[in-house]
């Protein structure tokens, strides 16, 4: 018995080690694939990665994970051929495309074609020898273009070699390479849509491809770079003209609005000085705006909303739902141990722990009132010249969600934009103790929630978009003294173990009542205002962080990561610029997501020269 179950052991060992290891090819194929062609989203057009079992003759079969394909027919006439496809078409987005093919064995006779094929092609034939179909043979070295009369193109190739084939979709050519070398232009005028393809049609021919899944032998990035040169050049070159003055000024406005919009002060004064032009929000308006950033990006929600509240009193009362959004970010906050409700408690703050002044009540009510604002920030650089600068490690948890593009989207989408080029930085990774009375407490509330919030663990989102980093860490800097509260975290933070709401008692019964009463804020804004999927996801993504003893660790714990104040930043700011009658989103932001949206649909179209016409290129 002992040994049957020693060699089930050694079964499960294999079978894991197996996986492992393809999961390790998986991840590895996916980075190559995403340095080789930025531009293509997969989502939408995925890239070939293997032969498709579907989509071949039946003399061909396949193994190796789809990778190796190998002869099983007669052999004895041309009718004999046999062909198959790749998973996918090559995308246009990829602007220039590889992949190579090993000859493991030539077989009987080496009758052996690689190329190219439309979808709908014969499979009982050798690429080349149809219309829209293409390809060089082993045996004789010719390039057959859609005719069974083939062309003298480059050598023969055997058992051994590596034959390349690349698809330039800006110009529609294609060349081959063998071992490494480039045999020439082989097609020109190439029809779009157009699948990887290979053929065999003698017994013994076996062929592996590599679409990405280990290093080329040609060097074709070195091809690619040369190509983005050209690109770029030919962007450079557009003629401007007469109106070179007038695109100037609109440009200066634009990076004014943009500066003016994400509240960096000192610079939009500077260069609206320099550039002879108005700032169109007054100076007072832009540093409250700065004020209520720098308390969102600290993580201290309850002083943000408070201050907000303040400073533009019917703001919050008007939109519900970005009151709730606001409350669900500061329990958070709360959690991580950073929002000062929480934080205040586990040091020497006079503070009630009994008044909870920061409740989510009902929405006309005003956050904690008793909770004061500071102008030092954690992580806060006294050196930055007009603008904070902190460096987000995202090392320090595993589930850390890095920025997303400096675009998302079409421009009406409201992408935000980040050209001010500031980092941000997590603290360094600390140990993780979990603490057993925290994860009871975290139960109770769970249990003690409606069925409106359903404990699922499945998929986790924290209901924000994560492309949108802003990084709106700017204005000065100066270090105002510190409450006790403050003080206390500074010193403590860098020496404590990470623990939820800071690993204070009191602090976990706090955000157990604001959690209960976050619940009945829900309920409320549901009778009032009727189901929201968006608030509903929200807050059980957020409430998820409970069902853990650690929730850094956790699948949702990329809620606690410091970017994901971010988002919230960005839309609290466009709500109160609403409120002035500004728009939601600066003009640069709209005219880069416009640039971006249109790459996107050259994408679409067909035009391989989107691949080397990235936004970000002409923005660093």
């Amino acid at each position: 018995m002992s040994g049957q179950s020693s060699g089930c052991g050694f079964l499960m060992s294999v079978v894991v080690h197996g996986d492992s290891t393809l999961n390790e090819q998986e991840k590895e194929l996916s980075q190559r694939l995403r340095r080789l062609y930025p531009a293509v989203n997969e989502n939408e057009s995925p890239l070939p990665r293997s032969w498709s079992p579907k989509d071949k003759f039946s003399y061909i079969g396949l193994s190796q994970n789809n990778l190796r394909v190998h002869y099983k027919g007669h052999g004895k006439t041309p009718k004999d051929a046999a062909s198959v496809r790749a998973t996918h078409p090559i995308p246009a987005a990829c602007g220039v495309y590889y992949f190579e093919v090993k000859i493991i064995s030539k077989g009987r006779d080496g009758y052996m074609g690689i190329g190219l094929s439309a979808q709908g092609v014969n499979m009982n034939r050798l690429p080349g020898w149809d219309k829209h179909s293409y390809g060089y043979h082993g045996d004789d070295g010719h390039s057959f273009c859609s005719s069974g009369t083939g062309q003298p193109y480059g050598p023969t190739f055997t058992t051994g070699d590596v034959i390349g084939c690349c698809v330039n979709l800006i110009n529609n050519t294609c060349f081959y390479t063998k071992n490494g070398h480039s045999l020439g232009i082989a097609f020109t005028d190439l029809p779009p849509n157009l699948y990887p393809t290979v053929g065999l049609q003698t017994p013994g021919e076996v062929v592996d491809a590599n679409f990405g899944q280990h290093p080329f032998v040609f060097d074709i990035e070195d091809y690619m770079r040369e190509w983005r040169t050209k690109i770029q050049a030919q962007v450079d070159r557009f003629p401007i003209g007469e109106r070179e003055g007038e695109w100037q000024s609109m440009i200066q406005k634009m990076v004014a609005s943009y500066l003016v919009h994400h509240s960096y002060c000192a610079t939009a004064e500077a260069f609206a000085k320099s550039t002879d032009q108005a700032v169109h929000e007054e100076l007072a308006s832009i540093k409250n705006r700065q004020k209520i950033q720098k308390l969102v990006l600290s993580g201290r929600m309850g002083e943000a909303i408070e201050t907000t509240q303040q400073l533009y009193p019917n703001l919050l009362e008007r939109n519900p739902d970005l009151l709730f959004m606001l409350k669900v970010r500061q329990f958070i906050e709360m959690v991580n141990g950073t929002d000062s409700e929480v934080r205040c408690l586990g040091g020497r703050s006079p503070k009630s722990q009994d008044s909870y002044p920061g409740s989510p009540r009902t929405f006309s009510s005003p956050g904690h009132k008793g909770s004061s604002s500071q102008s030092y920030l954690t992580g806060f650089d006294s050196n930055c010249c007009n603008g904070v600068t902190t460096n987000k490690s995202h090392a320090s948890s595993p589930h850390s969600h890095k920025p997303g593009p400096l675009v998302s989207g079409s421009a009406s989408s409201g992408a935000d934009v980040s050209l001010n080029g500031s980092h941000s930085q997590l603290p360094t990774a600390i140990e993780v103790t979990p603490v057993p009375s925290c994860h009871t407490h975290a139960v109770t509330l769970v249990s003690g929630l409606s069925s409106d919030v359903d404990m699922e663990v499945d998929h986790f989102t924290n209901g924000v978009s994560e492309s949108s980093s802003n990084g709106f860490l700017n204005g000065s800097s100066k270090h105002t003294e510190l409450d006790d509260c403050d003080a206390d975290m500074e010193v403590e933070s860098a020496q404590s173990k990470r623990q939820l709401c800071g690993g204070s008692q009191a602090a976990i019964e706090r955000m157990i009542h604001f959690g209960r009463e976050l619940q009945s804020m829900s309920e409320q804004l549901r009778r009032e205002c009727g189901k929201n999927s968006t608030n509903k996801k929200m807050l059980k993504d957020a409430f998820s962080l409970l069902a853990y003893s650690d929730p850094w660790s956790s699948p949702v714990g990329f809620q606690l990561d410091a970017i994901q104040r971010e988002p919230v930043c960005s839309i609290l700011n466009s709500a109160i610029l609403e409120t002035h009658n500004l728009p939601k989103q600066p003009p640069l932001a709209q005219a880069v997501g416009q640039a971006a949206q249109c790459l996107s649909i050259m994408a679409r179209t067909g035009s391989g020269s989107c691949a080397f016409a990235s936004v970000d290129d002409y923005l660093h």
